[in-house]
């Protein structure tokens, strides 16, 4: 099963789907090959079910080739069964059980053991496969909801299983509009409450939902409902358990073995080392994975900056500089550029998407031009900003203008996600909506701007799950969100007027089409602090017109308010946050109205606008006067 090639790219770091070769694989005549990378131990044999897990019943035998891979077969391994390795280390007299780093299927915790297990479905998503370049392409409209599978929906205060999940999760999400899902890590973790950051199943889904042939489920009937699945995954770093991949054979073989390069000092847990090419190939074999069995659209790539910084959370003195004397991981650099080297190459109509939270220039350019070779990148820096100028009292906004506007100096540097992630909205920062400042009123109000501002901003789009509708309370994993809050009026204002927002994205290329480039975007005006005003044209490839944006971050109506427009004739309000039916005041201006010929903004026409308090209007040029 292993051949020449195999371990040629495995030792090289570029192999790309170990999980064909390591691990346990059934035989079609009966029974399972187990295969295992454990260079440093002295006998290795597999403990389960059908021998009652005495060691030596079913000894592995160490490859002749040097390769550090165990392998045999077991003909009395069946589907379901459980096992794990008996590893007994050549240094020192170490002996430790340990499950499968490549199994597909894993028991529930708080049992650690791994289970033989196949990949067999019969996938429904033709269509969507065929298709999904389309959705996934950098030009595309793409409106994504962050969730996490176990605090969605409960049912009797129970997990809704992988196909529960799907149909609940598919209507509900085509009903609002998004294009795409996000998952927390589904990668299986013996901890519920690290939210699946702590991996230790890198290719099985938690089996807290169900089986592996039930998330194929959940994927290919999203797939089969027109939306895209992306997969938030974890190659940062690992938990310590010890049937983990910690001291994996008595050394340290996935990890760093000094502490200053292989434990991450705020999370507790083992940093990859990414300079060990047998590391790499499990690694990038991992992303691939998911891309190939699973046909999932995406990876969200976690926790980059830790990757590549050596500095990253440490003090002086408790970290290794590279081989210049800098503290730029060169390393990890390699592997992110071989994993999206190899998923470009594979999948090309998948996308990659980093959460990267410096400076660090060209994540998201090609690897030929020095970048990471990332599709995306999470814009940070827009979140804190807008974030930080939405919590001031409206009355001290006009001090603090500019974090609305700043992000626009560096908006087509890289192709750029704006997140309102998970992150938000735990540990104490509170919900989106009790960051908003005023009463209740106010408070809906001011997020309905923020997300009107935020779904015409340059970039893809991410809120995370509640944020839609406006739980109060602070995301909690233990339970569901609060649902008994759409029934309120002013929340369920704001869930239809996130659902009609994403209807109007998708269907006005200007707010999509030319979301990396200068050339979609332009300011009407950026300096109206005493205001604080914004305007600006979105516009599309072809000779589309343009959409007008305007936004009044005061909790006062503006009557008469001029703002220059490119084109003479009808503009019609395409959307406006302060309507009745989304819980708003009413304000407007009667579906749309006609430019008059004064000069504003440098343009020789203009409306006459009224602009409805804490709100974000939408408005597209209908006809010619």
């Amino acid at each position: 099963m292993i051949g020449q090639d195999d371990l040629y790219f495995f030792r090289e770091g570029t192999h790309a789907r170990l999980y064909d070769k390591l691990g346990c694989q059934l035989q079609a005549g009966g029974g399972a090959h187990f295969a295992v990378w454990a260079p440093n131990a002295r006998a290795v044999c597999v403990i389960g079910d059908w021998n009652d897990w005495r060691p030596g019943a079913d000894e592995l035998h160490a490859r002749p080739d040097g390769s550090g891979i165990w392998e045999g077969t077991v003909p009395e391994a069946q589907r379901g069964q459980i096992y794990k390795y008996r590893i007994a280390s050549s240094v020192g007299d170490y002996v430790v059980d340990k499950a499968d780093p490549f199994a597909f299927y894993a028991e529930p915790a708080p049992a650690t053991g791994s289970r033989v297990w196949s990949l067999e479905h019969h996938w429904h998503d033709q269509d969507w496969m065929a298709k999904r370049r389309a959705h996934n392409a950098l030009d595309a409209p793409m409106s994504i909801y962050e969730m996490h599978p176990g605090s969605w929906r409960r049912q009797d205060g129970s997990f809704l299983n992988y196909r529960e999940l799907a149909h609940q999760l598919a209507d509900y999400v085509r009903h609002m509009g998004f294009t795409h899902v996000e998952l927390m890590p589904v990668t299986e973790h013996p901890f519920y409450g690290s939210w699946g950051y702590q991996t230790t199943g890198y290719f099985a889904p938690t089996c807290r939902y169900g089986t592996p042939q039930d998330f194929m489920y959940f994927v290919d009937h999203l797939h089969q409902c027109g939306i895209g699945v992306i997969l938030d995954w974890v190659p940062s770093h690992f938990p310590t358990d010890e049937h983990g991949l910690a001291y994996f054979d008595g050394t340290h073989l996935y990890e760093h073995a000094d502490p200053r390069q292989g434990f991450h000092p705020e999370w507790s847990s083992c940093i990859f080392n990414y300079g060990r090419n047998e590391v790499r190939s499990f690694l990038v074999s991992s992303g691939l994975f998911w891309l190939d069995r699973y046909h999932i659209d995406g990876l969200r790539v976690d926790a980059v900056a830790s990757m590549l910084y050596l500095d990253y959370a440490r003090k002086d003195g408790e970290w290794i500089p590279n081989r210049y004397g800098g503290r730029e991981n060169l390393e990890a650099i390699d592997f992110m550029q071989i994993l999206n080297r190899e998923v470009y190459r594979s999948f090309p109509d998948t996308v990659t998407i980093a959460e990267e939270s410096t400076a660090w220039p060209n994540v998201s350019r090609p690897i030929e031009m020095g970048g990471l070779g990332f599709g995306m990148k999470w814009n940070m820096g827009w979140m804190h900003d807008d974030l930080a100028y939405m919590h001031e009292e409206p009355v001290h906004r006009r001090w603090h203008h500019g974090k609305m506007t700043f992000s626009m100096i560096y908006a087509f540097n890289e192709n750029f996600v704006l997140p309102l992630s998970h992150d938000e909205v735990v540990y104490g920062k509170g919900s989106l909506l009790n960051k908003m400042p005023g009463d209740a009123w106010q408070k809906l109000a001011n997020l309905r701007a923020l997300f009107g501002y935020m779904w015409c901003h340059p970039g893809k789009k991410l809120v995370f799950m509640g944020g839609e509708f406006g739980q109060w309370r602070e995301w909690a994993h233990e339970g569901e969100l609060d649902w008994g809050l759409t029934h309120d009026p002013g929340h369920a204002g704001l869930q239809r007027y996130v659902a009609e927002l994403n209807r109007v994205y998708r269907e006005r290329p200007a707010l999509w089409q030319i979301d990396f480039h200068s050339a979609g975007f332009e300011w009407v005006i950026a300096d109206d602090a005493d205001h604080s005003v914004f305007a600006f044209l979105r516009k599309a490839r072809d000779d589309a017109p343009p959409l007008l944006v305007v936004s009044n971050m005061t909790p006062v109506p503006r009557s008469n308010y001029r703002v220059g427009v490119p084109l003479p004739g009808h503009w019609r309000e395409v959307l406006n946050s302060d309507a009745h039916d989304y819980g708003g005041a009413g304000w407007g201006n009667m579906g749309g109205l006609d430019t008059d010929p004064v000069r504003a903004h440098g343009r020789m026409h203009s409306l006459n606008l009224t602009l409805p308090p804490l709100s974000t209007l939408i408005l597209e040029h209908t006809r010619h006067a």
